[in-house]
């Protein structure tokens, strides 16, 4: 008999079982998680979630570009929220839903002629993911020009919360536990339209040649550490271009990791243990990591 939280889930979007994450990570890595879902929209959403068990895990997820997903997979649900993506622009306020682009939402403010998230332009995930880790390139970052964020608890609550409670950091920001970010308010000042819409063509051609795009991976790996880069302490170390099974430190950027095809969580594991235990050998410094793990029984975590 099918538990009646699956059947009110239903009714409010698809939801799957046994779905493999390698389908919805850039990396292309991860084993099955038990249910995925998505809601049909944000109101769906809303209604839906207090249905879920509280001791069943829920995994908020955009496009998957910054998470290493387990082998063994997820024990719980991923809720996937590419269908609440409206965003809507007043003057010099922006309000966007946590399933919208950052490309997208990038380009519609270079069209308002408002500046301040170009960076976005070349970052691959949704912003729901972007405020979890405070993302950002070429000198700028997400908590700049934040106002606030509306977040969901477990119990169908939604509540805002101010950018100065938040803590945010470099690719940090401190969010209640189990909660899910619903949308995000900027404001941001104005600009000439082609100017802001130059700044992203020079971010994009930047980032096209500089990082290994045409091959699955999910993004910078590491944190740089403060004063140094992470890319330029991993060559150093002699590890540009290593390989472990089918997973590869890239030849075109050392701070990233490359699926060669069929390469596991494992494999990634096991470079990033390696460029940790070398870089901290020859220089004492430990690098972070960027990327998000999400082990096999994880959930609650906030993911691109």
């Amino acid at each position: 008999m099918t538990p009646s939280w699956i059947n009110k889930l239903q009714n409010h979007g698809q939801l799957n079982h046994d779905v493999p994450m390698s389908a919805h990570t850039t990396l292309q890595i991860g084993g099955v998680a038990d249910y995925f879902f998505k809601p049909h929209s944000q109101q769906d959403l809303i209604a839906s979630i207090g249905n879920i068990p509280a001791e069943i895990p829920i995994m908020p997820l955009g496009r998957g570009s910054n998470l290493l997903v387990h082998d063994l997979g997820i024990r719980g649900v991923v809720l996937d929220l590419g269908n609440c993506n409206f965003a809507e622009i007043s003057q010099h306020h922006v309000t966007a839903q946590a399933g919208v682009r950052m490309g997208k939402l990038s380009q519609m403010c270079a069209n308002h002629g408002l500046t301040g998230l170009e960076f976005m332009a070349t970052v691959p995930g949704d912003l729901g993911g972007g405020v979890a880790m405070n993302a950002g390139a070429f000198g700028q970052q997400l908590s700049d020009h934040l106002l606030a964020i509306t977040l969901l608890n477990r119990q169908g609550t939604s509540y805002q919360i101010m950018r100065q409670d938040l803590k945010m950091s470099y690719r940090h920001t401190q969010l209640p536990q189990s909660s899910i970010i619903l949308s995000a308010e900027f404001e941001l000042p104005a600009d000439e339209p082609e100017e802001i819409r130059q700044r992203m063509r020079g971010f994009r051609q930047k980032r096209s040649a500089t990082q290994p795009l045409s091959q699955p991976n999910c993004g910078s790996v590491f944190k740089n550490p403060p004063g140094d880069f992470s890319a330029r302490l991993i060559e150093a170390v002699g590890l540009k271009g290593h390989q472990i099974g089918q997973a590869r430190i890239s030849s075109v950027h050392a701070n990233f990791i490359v699926n060669e095809g069929g390469a596991t969580s494992a494999d990634v594991r096991a470079l990033i243990a390696l460029i940790q235990m070398r870089v901290a050998q020859q220089f004492s410094i430990t690098l972070e990591p960027e990327v998000r793990f999400i082990d096999v029984w994880q959930g609650d975590d906030h993911a691109t």
